[in-house]
């Protein structure tokens, strides 16, 4: 990821360039730090770092690393990269008798810090810590809730007046007819509610139990991508789709949700048509901002 963006930095002048998200698990705190830090220098102040606890799956399958509870562990690493990034020594939270070191790069403070999160303790950590608050597969219609949170978190580091954006990472699939596009938000869904328990059972926290079962059914004994229409709540709340005026009208739902910087997720492997459709469906509302 670092890799891409340290290439995109280069190749670029304008557009802002973030990780999003950097899981907590795979990474020390000085290693993320030096990276941000790097990436803010090559892309003249452009870079924002994205922090997530990822999922079990990610971080015992693939870095072989057990997934302990998520807040302390992102508690400690915003503190860590915080400091660094400030040019101080790091806040030891596990080796307390080593001495503290910090970074020999220019000190870069004012990189913001995204931190994702979707359970209530995380949510009240990145109104405590964060800068923009970055929920993923989150429904649009429960972002008052989310703001509740962030706002118990703030007032707990003394700050209730001052909340973190919401910058909600959204799914995103625009076609040229609406059965492509629902076909491609379905895909969205039911890939996250049958891979992954986080998104899973955060979505049945939220009330939306029925729905993801239903989901689950259809793709029991082989992934379909499929979405009954039990379940079409889940598309609606989760995903900007549709024709683009369609895909216009859903993303402008976000906002007077209460989402200032929806960041929408393309679908992976597009060809150039679909890519340049998308990109083009969204520019009217980027020109009129």
């Amino acid at each position: 990821m670092t890799v891409l963006l340290a290439e995109a930095a280069v190749r670029t002048t304008r557009i802002a360039l973030g990780t999003g998200i950097v899981g907590i698990w795979n990474r020390s705190a000085a290693t993320i730090a030096m990276a941000a830090s790097t990436l803010h220098a090559m892309s003249g102040g452009r870079f924002v770092l994205g922090l997530g606890a990822s999922t079990p799956q990610l971080a015992e399958g693939l870095h072989d690393t057990p997934f302990e509870p998520p807040v302390p562990r992102m508690r400690r690493m915003v503190t860590q990269i915080r400091a660094l990034l400030c040019g101080e020594r790091i806040p030891l939270g596990v080796t307390t008798n080593a001495r503290p070191l910090k970074l020999n790069v220019s000190p870069a403070p004012t990189i913001q810090i995204h931190v994702a999160a979707l359970g209530d303790a995380m949510t009240r950590l990145a109104g405590e810590l964060a800068d923009p608050w970055a929920p993923f597969l989150y429904p649009w219609s429960r972002l008052a809730s989310g703001v509740e949170r962030l706002r118990e978190g703030a007032t707990r580091a003394g700050q209730p007046d001052r909340l973190p954006e919401i910058h909600p990472f959204v799914p995103t699939v625009v076609a040229n007819t609406d059965a492509q596009a629902r076909e491609g938000a379905a895909w969205f869904v039911s890939f996250f509610a049958t891979t992954s328990t986080v998104y899973r059972d955060s979505l049945m926290r939220q009330g939306y139990r029925k729905a993801v079962e239903v989901v689950l059914a259809a793709n029991a004994s082989k992934f379909t991508g499929s979405v009954p229409a039990d379940a079409e709540d889940l598309l609606e709340q989760l995903v900007v789709y549709g024709t683009p005026l369609e895909a216009r009208r859903r993303l402008g739902l976000w906002y007077e949700a209460g989402a200032a910087f929806p960041v929408l997720l393309p679908r992976p492997n597009l060809t150039p048509e679909e890519r340049a459709l998308t990109l083009e469906t969204f520019r009217p509302m980027l020109q009129s901002a």
